[in-house]
């Protein structure tokens, strides 16, 4: 068969329905049976190099589905003229060139807070982690020292415990309500105030640092946030501090976070994020107040059906010209 003919793109009916995927999300590739519906165009499993694949599509995608992890960039956006919405898998969407979006009319949607219960959880289990030692005790059980060893090292308690949390939105919130009901001390910087709340309020993350035993990161990772947290601010939360990061890896300073570490300037982190996934620095895998997960506290059945299902309403309602289920604002 001729080459270009066995890759050319098929032919199109008037209702095509053609969805782009460059690389597949991992809620696409749990739930793939439930695309069915759609044409869907896997850049991911053609024989082409990656543009030579857009420039075949050109002229028919207008729809991108996409994850948190693979980004949508400007490129991508240009040799895509006919893209018309962006559709991610992901409640961020820092991995999506917006200002190019924007520029060109593209809309964008996300999966909303359907991950938002689970990412608390998620987050208050690394505090645990962290403070109780769960973790470092497990690998002391498991590695045979505990009948020789003696007395395995004092943890911390979570009660009381000052928790500053950067970032009150959808998961922030919910991070809140769940440490005050466990009796601790809950504090927050946003970008505004949030009113309606009890929680006291600091201006900038090095005073909220400056107050607090614990920070817990949950906000978005923007030109102002990348390495917010740098070692000014971990100096300011000090030697018995404890860093959760279930954001972004890029809002702490990756290579200032190991040096604090390995110095002892802060007392241990519960990191589900990384800068540059899923490279993790390897100074971190010998310290045991140090917890790691790659990137899944989002990750349960429950939410990975749940976003699904976003996913193909958003889908549905661009292809029925009805208006999208989680629309992200695009505003510069």
């Amino acid at each position: 068969m001729d080459p270009e003919h066995h890759h050319s793109p098929p032919s199109q009916s008037p209702d095509l329905r053609q969805v782009l995927v460059l690389r597949p999300p991992p809620v696409f590739s749990v739930h793939e049976q439930y695309f069915s519906k759609f044409q869907i165009l896997k850049a991911y499993d053609s024989p082409l190099p990656t543009l030579d694949f857009l420039h075949a599509y050109a002229q028919s995608v207008k729809v991108v589905l996409c994850s948190g992890i693979h980004p949508i960039t400007a490129d991508v956006i240009r040799n895509l003229p006919e893209l018309q919405l962006v559709v991610s898998a992901a409640t961020g969407v820092n991995h999506i060139d917006m200002e190019e979006c924007l520029r060109r009319g593209i809309r964008v949607t996300n999966v909303g807070d359907v991950f938002s219960d689970d990412v608390a959880d998620g987050a208050v289990g690394l505090l645990i982690d962290v403070m109780r030692r769960i973790s470092d005790g497990d690998r002391f059980v498991r590695g045979g020292c505990w009948p020789d060893a003696g007395a395995y090292p004092l943890g911390s308690k979570l009660g009381g415990k000052r928790v500053g949390i950067v970032g009150l939105g959808n998961i922030g919130s919910r991070v809140a309500i769940r440490l005050e009901a466990m009796g601790c001390i809950v504090a927050y910087t946003s970008r505004q105030r949030k009113h309606s709340t009890p929680f006291t309020f600091y201006p900038n993350v090095f005073q909220l640092a400056s107050e607090s035993d614990a920070l817990i990161l949950c906000c978005a990772l923007t030109n102002d946030t990348r390495h917010m947290i740098n070692s000014r601010v971990m100096s300011a939360l000090g030697k018995t501090g404890v860093i959760v990061n279930v954001a972004r890896g890029a809002i702490i300073d990756e290579a200032e976070l190991v040096n604090c570490l390995v110095d002892g300037k802060i007392a241990g982190a519960g990191l589900d994020v990384f800068e540059n996934e899923p490279n993790v620095p390897k100074e971190l895998f010998r310290l045991d107040n140090v917890v790691l997960l790659p990137h899944r506290t989002a990750f349960t059945k429950e939410s990975f059906h749940d976003a699904a299902q976003i996913l193909i309403k958003n889908l549905e309602a661009f292809f029925t010209n009805k208006n999208l289920f989680t629309p992200v604002a695009n505003e510069f």
